[in-house]
């Protein structure tokens, strides 16, 4: 996931799924089993959000963490269906979280600048390394989303929660061919975008 050298299956796998299905059964006790186990996890996810967010950030990981388990407790009607659907799940909850947390530091500021985010892994879809405001660039996200669902999830999953094409195409049930293509294209519209072109 995130961490290339991380070892996303040291959460127990086996274990992960029954609770998850305990979880979205309705068993509020599921959650305290379940978060032990891939709290490592989510926190390797977390660090990898944060390394793209500007620096001097007021949110630390951890609180990211929690943050998106707040949110993650609320969704009881999910029916998950792997591990990774739940990763990708809360790989949306904390970019929202910081989209959130974004949105009030520019209000506190009373319409100062904006959080920043690194675009370092999109270079290759068209835009340089630099910075770009995280807010542009959720608005940007939720319209590629209007256009086409599937590759703005492919861009969520590929570049903000870290996954391969592999993990992508396990959570989406896609084939990897289709997800290499649905990334391609997704991060060349989403540079174009960026760069004023939508």
């Amino acid at each position: 996931m995130p961490d290339p050298g991380a070892d996303p299956r040291r959460d127990q796998p086996s274990a992960v799924p029954v609770l998850l299905q305990r979880w979205g059964a309705g068993d509020a006790t599921a959650m305290d089993a379940l978060m032990p186990l891939v709290h490592d996890q989510l926190r390797r996810l977390a660090q990898s959000y944060m390394r793209r967010e500007r620096i001097g950030h007021t949110l630390e990981p951890t609180a990211l963490v929690h943050e998106a388990y707040v949110r993650l407790v609320d969704q009881r009607d999910v029916q998950w269906s792997n591990r990774g659907h739940f990763y990708a799940l809360a790989a949306q909850a904390m970019r929202r979280v910081l989209v959130d947390h974004a949105r009030a530091h520019r209000a506190a500021k009373r319409g100062g600048a904006g959080e920043r985010v690194t675009l370092s892994g999109l270079a290759a879809g068209g835009v340089g390394p630099g910075d770009v405001d995280v807010l542009w660039l959720h608005d940007a996200l939720e319209q590629l989303a209007e256009l086409d669902a599937h590759q703005a999830q492919v861009v969520e999953l590929r570049y903000f929660a870290g996954m391969s094409v592999e993990e992508v195409a396990e959570v989406m049930s896609l084939s990897p061919a289709t997800i290499k293509r649905e990334w391609s294209t997704g991060r060349a519209w989403l540079a174009h975008a960026l760069r004023g072109g939508a």
